[in-house]
């Protein structure tokens, strides 16, 4: 069964009509065509596909985009005017925070989600913070020293 939603992704309205069971993540990578939201394990465990809700970080795979009528979506895509989120991509840049880059759209949303909560994390708060968001390529220390220096330069802009 198909039903209509409106909703605003990226500051621009959308109105759509979807199955009942068509994932946020889908809607917005084949309909909308945002691809740097990333399937992944698709049961809302791995993190590739968050984006924020209404603010707030989600995992865009186990929303369903017939419930989220009236929301504000924003995704990678949608930040990329946003003077936080291009620090903190050139920290991932500089500390080699990125490898095959599948995690890294779900990172940089958790990570300014992360430090606009605790603007000067700790190496063990970033780990928490980001403990949902998997990575099989880095180990994380590149990660774990991206996100620090993107608190260093944020705090220093």
């Amino acid at each position: 069964m198909k039903h209509a939603v409106a909703l605003t992704v990226n500051g621009r309205p959308v109105e759509a009509t979807v199955e009942s069971r068509l994932s946020l993540a889908d809607f917005l990578r084949l309909e909308l065509r945002l691809t740097a939201t990333h399937l992944g394990c698709e049961h809302g465990v791995c993190g590739a596909c968050t984006v924020l809700i209404d603010g707030e970080p989600a995992r865009s795979c186990i929303a369903l985009t017939v419930s989220l009528g009236g929301a504000e979506i924003t995704t990678l895509e949608g930040l990329a005017d946003d003077r936080a989120m291009q620090i903190i991509k050139q920290a991932f840049h500089d500390k080699h925070g990125l490898q095959c880059g599948f995690c890294t759209p779900g990172m940089l949303i958790s990570t300014r989600d992360l430090l606009k909560r605790t603007p000067r994390p700790s190496e063990s708060a970033v780990r928490e913070g980001l403990s949902g968001n998997l990575c099989r390529c880095t180990g994380y220390q590149g990660i774990v020293r991206a996100v620090l220096k993107a608190a260093e330069d944020l705090a220093a802009s």
